[in-house]
């Protein structure tokens, strides 16, 4: 199959399709900010390396990033500490929930990957001890790779997500039992809540994941990552960033991708592009239902795929 010269054509086709859908899923009911949203709200955005961007829909309108940005930290840390890292989280799919805190008692407080919730703090309480400020040098990282400095946090989101934060809580304070947490749990949780409050659109976040279409090489033409440290992120991406789902979302899409409950999943087609997709109704494991569907006709249409 030939590579379209522009993605437009293959976007509007997506957009067409999508609309006629009937289930989009429901939006998370647990944040106020997200419940509100209109599951058939569809937007999605491809970003080439050089810059030069495509969108339909909705794609320039911001939504809450969610996990999607367990990407970013996870690239920032690893950038820092290098494969010390994985002395403190695993690579490997869960195959359970993504607050589940069952593992961590039988794996002695090691996360199995750095997007479940458990790794992901270990994560982000790792790049707060390098930085002193582990969400605002997400921000700042966000702000500057998709060239929109009016990138901010949502604190009402945040705020919501306070409110529900016994399970989160729960998770860091059985990690720190173990030695595997740094910062004081409150100072870290306040960290995690921010820096997934991250408001941003399909063209930001597609935009800001360019630098692994291009191997770890940031926007402005520095590198981040090594090129094996891009194949890593990207890697787990594929096995573990949707959840539970993974292999499901390998089998369909065959991207490398990340979901977050606001609705959003981007995906990275390396040395190609690098895509973000935006449909707020999820599906019972937490990932857009829309979001999901258009990134499997994405493949599809262009037989763009890492198989």
């Amino acid at each position: 199959m030939a590579v379209p010269t522009t993605f437009e054509p293959v976007l509007e086709r997506i957009a067409e399709e999508i609309e006629r859908t009937p289930g989009r899923g429901r939006p998370a009911g647990y944040i106020p900010a997200l419940a509100a949203c209109d599951p058939r709200s569809f937007g999605m955005a491809v970003a080439e390396p050089d810059g030069t961007v495509y969108g339909v829909g909705e794609w320039r309108r911001p939504f809450s990033a969610q996990s999607i940005t367990k990407v970013f930290t996870l690239a920032l840390d690893l950038a820092r500490e290098g494969d010390d890292l994985w002395e403190h989280v695993g690579r490997e799919p869960s195959g359970n929930p993504f607050n589940s805190l069952v593992q961590l008692e039988y794996e002695d407080g090691i996360p199995r990957n750095p997007f479940i919730n458990a790794g992901a703090l270990v994560v982000t309480d790792r790049l707060h001890t390098r930085t002193g400020d582990a969400a605002g040098e997400l921000l700042t990282f966000l702000r500057a790779e998709s060239g929109n400095p009016d990138l901010g946090f949502d604190m009402a989101v945040a705020a919501s997500e306070e409110s529900h934060s016994d399970r989160n809580a729960a998770l860091a304070h059985f990690m720190a039992s173990y030695g595997n947490i740094d910062n004081p749990v409150p100072v870290l949780l306040d960290q995690y809540f921010r820096q997934c409050s991250v408001s941003a659109s399909c063209a930001d976040l597609a935009l800001a994941t360019g630098f692994l279409a291009r191997h770890g090489v940031r926007a402005d033409g520095t590198r981040l990552l090594s090129g094996s440290q891009a194949k890593q992120v990207n890697a787990v991406m594929l096995t573990c960033g949707t959840y539970d789902a993974a292999g499901d979302f390998a089998y369909r899409v065959g991207l490398p991708g990340k979901s977050g409950v606001g609705g959003g999943i981007i995906a990275v087609v390396p040395g190609r592009c690098a895509l973000c997709v935006w449909g707020p109704g999820l599906d019972e494991r937490g990932n857009s239902v829309a979001g999901v569907a258009a990134l499997d006709r994405f493949t599809t249409l262009t037989g763009l795929s890492v198989f």
